[in-house]
């Protein structure tokens, strides 16, 4: 009996916890500083542990020490913030790449300082070449109002040079370009564009929406090699700002290779979702979404445009703007576009359209509600098609509860409030209710809609930071917001933090493994040198992001860190 009685406790014994193998170590240990996981039952954490690629401990620090094993890598934080990775949900891969590749004008402060840019430039310039560059925008400048060919002509007198508006919904050309392009006082703008001209009808060089397209033969097709270089540059730098992901618009599907193969290079060090322009878009609604990496490139949206840009008076509006005849540009034709709306949904992809003005988000929320009458949901290949607005800038109070009612995600760019508010009073009048209806990402939460943030780079900075500011805070990086800029409408930081995590995974149709610190999501995290859930608001500009990590992977350390 008593050989039986110690046979059975042996046998307890092997049985227990304290027994059983060790856990297989982890890759990854971070501690040592705040963690913020963006999940609402545990928003914050000691420790995060991860192992081949995904999170595997979210919480004491007693659990990610049990971990870590000889070939763990432990990242002290030292009091450095570590968070769900911040994805971008709107902006232009290759634009923020050729920004940084091209005569970058982005920092320019007047127009005199423009144009000395342009003219040292112009005298490196090949001759018989074409200069291209952009990023400027005017409203700060002391001299209020656009470049014109003539002021061009200063500095370029010969030289063809084309400089496009921070919005790319405009473009400023000097006489030469005009000339070589065949633009004169009798030339007729295109349907959705516009020709600004002086007060004897002469071109002024400015040309709005879809009369840049007037100019479009004077530019050479990049090739593949300078796209490479755009894709890889702008990723480079997007991983160095602390995004580990990207929605980026209006990509040429032609375009998805390239990326791919960057990928297989370990030049493309960020997760990219993209969503291709309207030309493309039958081919991939005939082709359904697809994806590769293992999902670190995803293709499975269609960008389309229903307005053009407020700072050009572009938007289209309900109401006439209180500083210029005319109500915008619509770009968005509800019959044409009906068919491959139908289509979209029977393929499962996502419709992604522009809209900024108060006509246009309504026009588009029409469209959508359409097609969604029209395609009933057994007939779709997803029951949620996610179909999403950009920009959204200016919604009507009576179409802000229509997003959550047909379930289109708001996809707005918080840096944009801060930089309009210097123009946009007086294009929509300084004492108009249009200003209560602008930038509204508080109400548009609280009407129960998705809201996913991004910049909209390169006609914003495209800068975690920045954006993450701007929400918060509704005042331009000086501290400045004007009279009636409704800060009401900033949010709270869990609310901003949501923005460029969970909102952008949930948009993506990737909530499951992205978005948040949690244990079995993709291990997607970046490190700010500062605490944005605590710092001093005017102090958010001024963290450095310190490490970004994809898929577990280092994408980017900070020198020295």
């Amino acid at each position: 009996m008593r050989g039986l009685l110690r046979t059975l406790l042996g046998g307890l014994l092997l049985a227990t916890p304290a027994a059983a193998a060790a856990p297989e170590p982890a890759d990854l240990v971070f501690w040592g500083g705040p963690i913020h996981t963006a999940e609402e039952a545990t928003p914050t954490v000691e420790a995060v542990a991860v192992r081949a690629g995904r999170i595997v401990h979210a919480g004491p620090r007693a659990g990610a020490q049990a971990l870590v094993g000889p070939a763990t890598q432990v990242v002290e934080l030292r009091g450095a913030a570590l968070f769900p990775g911040f994805t971008d949900a709107h902006m232009h891969l290759d634009g923020v790449g050729q920004r940084a590749l091209s005569l970058d004008l982005s920092t320019e402060r007047s127009l005199a300082s423009l144009l000395a840019t342009v003219a040292a430039r112009v005298a490196r310039q090949p001759p018989g070449s074409l200069l291209t560059g952009g990023g400027w925008i005017e409203t700060h400048w002391p001299e209020k109002r656009f470049p014109t060919r003539q002021d061009l002509d200063t500095v370029a007198p010969d030289l063809p040079v084309l400089l496009t508006r921070a919005d790319g919904h405009a473009l400023v050309a000097n006489s030469a370009a005009l000339r070589a392009a065949g633009i004169d006082a009798d030339t007729v703008a295109p349907e959705g564009g516009e020709i600004l001209r002086d007060a004897e009808g002469r071109p002024t060089g400015m040309l709005i929406d879809t009369a840049m397209s007037l100019v479009a033969g004077l530019r050479k097709e990049p090739t593949v090699d300078e796209r490479r270089r755009a894709y890889a540059e702008g990723a480079a730098l997007y991983a160095r700002l602390g995004w580990t992901g990207v929605h980026t618009m209006g990509t040429p599907l032609e375009d998805v290779p390239i990326q791919e193969a960057l990928l297989a290079e370990g030049a493309l060090p960020l997760r990219v979702y993209n969503l291709v322009r309207r030309i493309d878009g039958e081919r991939l609604v005939a082709e359904g979404p697809r994806q590769s990496g293992d999902g670190r490139i995803v293709t499975r949206g269609v960008k389309l445009f229903a307005d053009g840009a407020l700072g050009s008076r572009g938007a289209a509006l309900l109401e006439p703007y209180a500083d210029a005849p005319g109500r915008g540009l619509v770009l968005l034709d509800p019959a044409e576009t009906a068919p491959f709306l139908a289509a979209a949904l029977k393929s499962g992809i996502q419709v992604a359209t522009h809209a900024i003005g108060d006509r246009a988000n309504r026009l588009v929320l029409d469209a959508y509600e359409a097609a969604f009458a029209a395609v009933p949901a057994g007939q779709r290949a997803l029951a949620e098609p996610r179909w999403r607005v950009e920009h959204a800038q200016i919604v009507a109070p009576a179409d802000r509860p229509r997003f959550a009612t047909l379930g289109v995600i708001a996809s707005m760019q918080p840096s944009h409030a801060i930089g309009d508010l210097h123009f946009a009073p007086a294009r929509l009048g300084p004492e108009s209710a249009r200003l209560g209806d602008s930038y509204a990402w508080r109400s548009l939460l609280e009407s129960g809609a998705v809201v996913a943030g991004g910049s909209d780079a390169p006609v914003e900075v495209g800068d975690p930071r920045i954006e993450f500011y701007a929400a918060v805070a509704r005042r331009d990086l000086a501290g400045f917001s004007g009279p009636g800029w409704h800060p009401e409408q900033a949010l709270d930081r869990q609310a901003a933090l949501r923005l460029f995590t969970l909102a952008p995974a949930y948009a993506a149709f990737q909530e499951r493994d992205l978005g948040s610190i949690a244990v079995g999501k993709k291990a997607d995290l970046t490190v700010f040198s500062a605490d944005l859930m605590t710092v001093p608001v005017e102090e958010i500009p001024k963290a450095r992001a310190l490490l970004t990590v994809v898929d577990g992977t280092i994408a980017y350390r900070a020198e020295g860190w």
